[in-house]
Order: C-alpha cells, then structure tokens, then sequence
C-alpha cells in the first residue's frame, strides 16, 4: 500500500487546497500518472501518482485544504502482504497531529471545561479549515460556526477569525461598564450606554460589503485558491521587504538585430520562437555573478549567498501568476534559455510543472513588456531581495553623440529590498545587464 502525500510546491508553503481528483476510487492508476490537481499561490498543477496499482482510498475530498505531507489517498500497490498493517500505521499519523490540541492540555484540573476542541471538532462540516484557523479558534475558545466566511467557497479565513474577534471585544467592552451602573443607580444610567456600544459595530469593516448589495448591480464571486494566495503572498512581501525600484532605459539595437537574424531559423530547427527574454535572462545571470548580494536572501540577521543562480520567470495564466524556475541558469547560452523558458511557460499553462520547478529560486524576471507596457515596479518574490521588471521593445527617437537616431529601446525596472541592497549597488548591478546588452557580441547559432 502506497500513502499519497499533499506535496510541498515551494519552499514557503505549507499548505495546499486539493481542487480536483482526476481518478476515482477503485480505478487504476500508472506511474506518474496524474492523480489528482492541487492549487497553491505558487502553483496550480497536476500531481502525478507516486506509484502504480488500483486507487484504494481517498481520504481527502475535492476542495479541502491540508498541510504539506498529509496523506489524501492511498494506493494498493499489490504488496497484499504489507496491505493491512500499512493502513493502520499511516492512520496512526494522523492521529497526533488531530490530538495535538489535547496534547496541549496537561492541566486538565484547571481547563477541562475548555470548549474550544469541541468546536473546532464540530466545524468540520463548514468546508475546509487552515490549520491557523483552527488554532486561533482554540486560543479564543472560539466556535467557528458562530463564525461567517468571506473566503473561497464560505470557507473561513484568518481574516474573518480577526474580524470575529474584534466584534467581541467591542461587544464585551460595555458589558462590565453597564453591570456596576446597573448596580449602583437606577435603569437610566445605562440607556445611553446601549447606543454607543452599537454605533461601533454598525461602522466596522465587516459591514461595509453590504452597502453595495442593496444596488443588486454587482455580481460576486469568490476567489480562487491561487488568487487568495497570490494576494496573501503579495501582502507579505510588501510587509517584509523595504520595496524600492531603479529604472534604467536600455538601448536593445544590437539584441534585436541579432534576434531578427537568428529566428527564423531558431523556429525553423527548434520548434520555438525566438524573444528577448533569454538575451535579459543571461545578462542578468552575468550580473549576478559579479554581484552576489542581489542574489542572496535574508534569513534573520544573516545574510544567505547563494552558489547557484536560479532564476525565476513570471508566467500569466488564466487566473493567476506563477514563476517557474530555471535551475543553474548562468550555466545556459541564449539558445538553451529560450527553451527552457519556452518549456516551463508551456508546461506551467497546462498544469504539467513538477514540485521542483516552482522553488529554489534566487532572483526572479518579469516581463510585463509583452503586454505592451514601458515599465512598472513589480513586487519581490519572497525570500528574495531583488525582481527585475521588463518593459516592451520599441523604436524610439534617441540622440547619440549629438545625433538623432531610430534605436529599439526598452526600460529596466529592477525592484530591490533595501534592508539589504543599496540604490548605488542596484544601480551598478543594472549598468551591468545595461552594458551586456548594449554590447551583445555573444552568437545564438
């Protein structure tokens, strides 16, 4: 018997939404065949089946949320021999993680009136629960049926937890104020009280989503799983990074002449197009070999240099974004860039990305300029320190040496966290890719 795990699809993820199951119990599945689809904010992909036989189980259903290295289902490989103890071993896993929270109760004498394991057991039919969720309804003793969801599906988020919480503390504040009034003089003193614990609540920021609906003009839909993630790892990037972007214009003339000698032939050989991207990709592996610290990470206090120059490449999809890596990436020519990122790009939009490709990563590209945009300041992808933004390609009218002149121009925007990076090194790391491109020299073909 096979155990099949949640898998970890990048390094700051801890938990994935299992979204589809593409076989059934009782159907056979091969090797690497894919076996069910998950969504993170990293990835949203098909997961292949980690051994061949017949789909015994499924012990997770479409739609939840589980932590990394859960077991969602389990396949019977043929080894009937170490089919039942298998079973009983992989259920006695689960079973600390569920008692974790009466683990935490060794003062039974004092707490065992504690409600809140009652309610988070008795929530399981509200959809899937964050395990942060559910720990922070166990701190505050919190029934989350009592609790509305804003998120995917009525699915209850941090969030709505906070909000929740908020609630209650300017519901209870009045409380103990009106009991001694009560006490100590007549009905009257507390009437005033009443309405002034009400006016809080009426303009708290969990009311102000009704206004809209009155109009009946809006459609409402809830977000995906990978939009909710992208949106949670957005915000934590602005909140831990010290964003600052440098804009360099670069003059793309020679790039452009070598590109539009080499791709028809590079389409005609290879099966894919030749772009600009590769000529950025290995200018700017250049620079970050001559300038280690913008591909480093923070960790703490320290600073992380790391060996390999992984870089990763943004790709749109029909709902969301994800950034494919490419592994050792100073190690590639024009040509061997220009496939990899024309196969991840593929892969990444069809749902074929393995777990290893969507981390590791130590600085990543943007190109917004295929969609015609000059520049923008993209958002660090965490753990990273720096993004590099690129802008469209086009003919502008430029002077050089007191002359007028057409030239392919292109603006560089390269995001940076300053906690770490100075703008002067930022400015010197773009001179670099500046010069490697303005300069190129280096062959396709």
């Amino acid at each position: 018997m096979t155990d099949v795990l949640m898998p970890q699809m990048g390094e700051s993820i801890v938990e994935g939404t299992l979204t589809r199951w593409l076989k059934q119990p009782g159907d056979t599945v091969a090797r690497d065949e894919p076996l069910f689809e998950i969504s993170t904010d990293k990835v949203d992909t098909e997961i292949p089946s980690p051994a061949a036989g017949v789909l015994k189980e499924v012990l997770v259903e479409a739609g939840a949320t589980v932590q990394i290295n859960t077991v969602v289902g389990r396949i019977d490989d043929g080894a009937s021999g170490s089919g039942a103890p298998a079973p009983a071993a992989a259920k006695a896993e689960p079973a600390p993680v569920a008692a974790a929270p009466v683990a935490a109760a060794p003062e039974p004498a004092v707490r065992a009136p504690e409600p809140a394991p009652a309610p988070v057991a008795a929530s399981e039919d509200l959809g899937p629960i964050s395990p942060l969720v559910r720990r922070m309804a166990r701190e505050n003793n919190l029934d989350l049926s009592a609790i509305p969801g804003t998120g995917a599906g009525g699915r209850i988020t941090k969030a709505d937890v906070e909000s929740y919480l908020a609630r209650g503390a300017q519901a209870s504040a009045p409380a103990p104020v009106a009991a001694p009034v009560t006490a100590t003089a007549p009905a009257p003193a507390p009437a005033p009280v009443a309405p002034l614990a009400a006016a809080p609540a009426l303009s708290s920021a969990d009311v102000a989503p009704v206004a809209p609906a009155e109009g009946a003009k809006v459609r409402v839909e809830s977000m995906s799983t990978m939009r909710q993630k992208i949106a949670e790892h957005m915000v934590l990037s602005k909140q831990t990074s010290a964003h600052v972007t440098t804009v360099h214009r670069v003059d793309m003339t020679k790039v452009a002449k070598m590109r539009n000698s080499r791709k028809n032939a590079v389409k005609e050989r290879y099966g894919f197009s030749l772009t600009f991207l590769p000529f950025i990709t290995r200018a700017s592996a250049e620079a970050l070999r001559a300038f280690p610290i913008v591909n480093a990470s923070i960790q703490g206090t320290n600073v992380l240099y790391h060996n390999d120059v992984n870089i990763g490449i943004a790709v749109a999809l029909e709902n969301g974004l994800i950034v494919p890596v490419i592994k050792n990436a100073d190690e590639k020519n024009v040509l061997g860039l220009q496939r990899s990122i024309a196969d991840l790009a593929n892969r990444a939009r069809s749902k074929q990305l393995k777990p290893d490709e969507v981390q590791g990563g130590t600085f990543s590209i943007t190109n917004f300029g295929s969609y015609g945009s000059l520049f923008a300041t993209p958002v660090i992808n965490q753990p990273q320190v720096a993004i590099l933004g690129v802008g469209a390609v086009e003919k502008q009218v430029v002077v050089i040496d007191d002359a007028i002149a057409i030239r392919d121009m292109a603006y560089l925007a390269l995001t940076f966290d300053h906690r770490l990076i100075d703008g002067a090194l930022a400015d010197q790391f773009c001179q670099r890719v500046k010069s490697v491109l303005e300069n190129w020299s280096e062959e396709v073909l």
